[in-house]
C-alpha cells in the first residue's frame, strides 16, 4: 500500500514526477545504485530517527554517514534510529522503501547539504523496487523540508 500513497502524493503535488518500478530489489544503496546505474551517493537515503520525543526524517546521499556531534548540535539532544517495526508504523513504507513522499503520519524532513552535491538524486518510492529521478531542490521543496547539515 505504501508505494500506493506515494502514487497519490505525487499525484497531487507532483503530477511531471514518474515513479520507477523495477523488477529487482533497491533496498540498499548499492543495490539501488547498481540497478539505476548511478553513483551511490547519488541514491537519496531516508533515514528515520528520533530526537527526544520527535520522530524526524533526514534525507542524505546514499554514501554520507550521520555525524553524532553534528546531530546533537542541531537538535540539542542525541537521536537515535528508529526499529524497522516503528519505521513502518511511523511513515507507513517499508525499510528499504522509506521515503519522505505519502507519509503514514505527518513527520517533519530535513534535507541533508551532502544532496546539493547532484543535480538529481534517486529517493526510493515507498517499496523496495521503487524510486523516483528528482531534483534535491524539488525534492525539498516538495516534502517541506530545512536544509541541514548533519552527515559526515
Amino acid at each position: 500500500m505504501s508505494l500506493q500513497t506515494v502514487r497519490q502524493f505525487l499525484a497531487d503535488r507532483a503530477p511531471d514526477i514518474e515513479i520507477i518500478e523495477l523488477n529487482q530489489s533497491t533496498a540498499t544503496v548499492a543495490l539501488a545504485a547498481a540497478a539505476h546505474n548511478v553513483a551511490p551517493g547519488q541514491i537519496a537515503k531516508t533515514l528515520s530517527l528520533k530526537v527526544k520525543d520527535e520522530v524526524i526524517l533526514v534525507v542524505a546521499k546514499g554514501d554520507a554517514r550521520l555525524d553524532n556531534k553534528k546531530l546533537k548540535s542541531a537538535f540539542g539532544a542525541k537521536a537515535r534510529m528508529l526499529s524497522c517495526d516503528e519505521v513502518v508504523t511511523w511513515t507507513g513504507h517499508p525499510v528499504g522503501g522509506v521515503c519522505p513522499f505519502g507519509l503514514e503520519n505527518p513527520l517533519t524532513v530535513y534535507c541533508d547539504v551532502s544532496l546539493r552535491g547532484f543535480d538529481e538524486v534517486l529517493p526510493a518510492a515507498g517499496a523496495t523496487h521503487s524510486a523516483v529521478r528528482i531534483s534535491p531542490e524539488r525534492l525539498a521543496e516538495l516534502t517541506d523540508a530545512t536544509w541541514i547539515d548533519v552527515c559526515l
